[in-house]
């Protein structure tokens, strides 16, 4: 039962993951398509992200 909950907390948790993520390149494909060179904010993000160690992220 404990083994159960486990998987159905880092479902949800990937599931969130995944959302932001969705959310993320959809902001992205947006700014990309109005202007065609990511924002400030966008560059910064980036840079944030590719800074982000593999270690850090969700392992499937």
């Amino acid at each position: 039962m404990h083994i159960i909950f486990m998987a159905e907390t880092e479902i949800r948790q990937m599931h969130k993951d995944i959302e932001i993520l969705k959310r993320d390149v959809a902001v992205i494909k947006h700014i990309l398509s109005e202007e065609g060179e990511l924002t400030e904010d966008a560059k910064k993000r980036l840079i944030k992200a590719r800074k982000t160690p593999i270690s850090k992220y969700v392992k499937l």
